[in-house]
């Protein structure tokens, strides 16, 4: 089953850079969302987890606040 994975970030954090080597080095399909570039995704972000930190990972509607790799292979059965 493939997993509803995005990864809410920005350009210059290095634990967002982590989180999508992670999933790239796991071949997880995620969708990509750069909340300094895009106001509404940011409101939306901020809006589900009262975070203004990044990365925000959300995989079928469970949140991670911040890179935690054993909650990601949980999730994705890694």
């Amino acid at each position: 089953m493939a997993h509803q994975v995005k990864v809410y970030s920005t350009t210059t954090c290095p634990w967002c850079k982590r989180t999508k080597q992670f999933l790239d080095d796991n071949k997880i399909y995620y969708q990509n969302i750069d909340v300094a570039a895009d106001k509404a995704a940011r409101d939306e972000m901020i809006a589900k987890t009262g975070q203004i930190g990044v990365p925000v990972i959300e995989v079928d509607s469970d949140i991670s606040v911040g890179f935690d790799e054993k909650w990601l292979r949980e999730k994705l059965s890694l």
